[in-house]
């Protein structure tokens, strides 16, 4: 009799691109599809973390996870998290933040707000039974990535000095919670590459609570080895997102910063494609996964100008589950010694 190889780790759908049609919705077309659960995002209709300690809202949320067969082990909060580090706060962040959080638009509230909504995206993390929180932290120090005009070594500090104070009181009601925050290391954030992200780190004093979330796809376009990131951190891995870059350098013409052109324009250096059609090497990447020991959610993010979402979430998980190998039910040494053997 065949067996079914177990061990294998759950695939869900990240709900941040879909926050137009309702979680009832999504959630019936994610099942549809294969999925095993859902990364929900606190965005628009899909999770409120300001309602946490709402008995009701929060049986209601978990009722639609139940109605499809959906599991849930992780939620996200990247674009409240973008506002409490960031400066300048201005109608970028308008238009990301809840009216709840941006107020009056006065920068230092919306900061304040926006801590305030992190900490209780923790308290709703853990009502809703999950451990991890994906999101973003922003950056007082982006601005200066040029490093021109010339930027000193104190001001660079600084940002890394700000980033801690800023979050050291919410990860302690994460904390509180039993709940893990993983920044996805992203460009305009304290940490998007190698170097920043062993510095974020130090500033916070290595503290458990706070992790990474890696996306491969914008580690290949600044030329960054999305595998040997996972060995580096490997202790630091707290959640998989999904997406992929494709690099079309267009003979020397296109450069890697895009030139301030939008998404999907044939002359940026990069573009994100649905996952699989691009330039990370996924079965690379999940076999280092499994290495380390990592056994949580891969979460699909559909990021594609050039496809359509009804088609790309579904071929992702397509193209993307059968590289989840199991893990090997006889350790490679030990059949090799009995084949000796016999």
């Amino acid at each position: 009799m065949n067996q079914q190889p177990t061990g294998r780790r759950p695939f869900t759908l990240f709900t941040g691109q879909w926050v137009d049609l309702p979680l009832e919705e999504v959630a019936a077309l994610a099942a549809g599809w294969g999925y095993d659960g859902l990364e929900i995002a606190v965005s628009c209709e899909h999770l409120d973390a300001w309602r946490w300690d709402d008995d009701d809202y929060v049986a209601e949320r978990l009722s639609i996870l139940e109605r499809h067969g959906l599991g849930l082990w992780a939620i996200s909060n990247h674009l409240t998290g973008q506002a409490v580090c960031d400066d300048p706060i201005d109608e970028r962040h308008r238009a990301i933040v809840r009216d709840r959080v941006w107020g009056d638009g006065d920068p230092e509230g919306v900061r304040q707000r926006a801590a305030e909504e992190l900490q209780h995206t923790a308290r709703l993390a853990q009502r809703l039974g999950v451990s991890t929180v994906v999101g973003f932290t922003g950056s007082s120090i982006w601005p200066y990535v040029a490093m021109f005009p010339p930027v000193s070594a104190e001001r660079i500090e600084s940002g890394f000095v700000d980033f801690a104070d800023r979050w050291n009181p919410i990860l302690d009601v994460f904390d509180e919670c039993g709940v893990r925050f993983a920044l996805e290391v992203h460009p305009s954030e304290i940490a998007y590459d190698h170097w920043t992200t062993v510095r974020a780190l130090e500033a916070i004093g290595h503290r458990e609570a706070f992790g990474l979330n890696w996306d491969p796809s914008h580690m290949v376009w600044q030329g960054i080895d999305p595998v040997a990131f996972i060995s580096d951190f490997a202790d630091r891995i707290y959640h998989v997102d999904c997406k992929d870059t494709r690099m079309r350098m267009g003979g020397g013409r296109n450069g890697i910063l895009s030139s301030h052109l939008p998404w999907g324009d044939p002359r940026r250096g990069w573009d994100f494609v649905s996952a699989g059609h691009g330039d990370v090497p996924w079965e690379d990447c999940f076999r280092t996964l499994r290495r380390i020991g990592y056994d949580g959610p891969i979460s699909i993010e559909w990021e594609d100008a050039g496809m359509d979402r009804l088609q790309g979430a579904p071929e992702a998980l397509a193209r993307l589950r059968p590289l989840d190998f199991a893990p090997p039910a006889v350790a490679f040494d030990a059949a090799f010694s009995r084949q000796s053997e016999d």
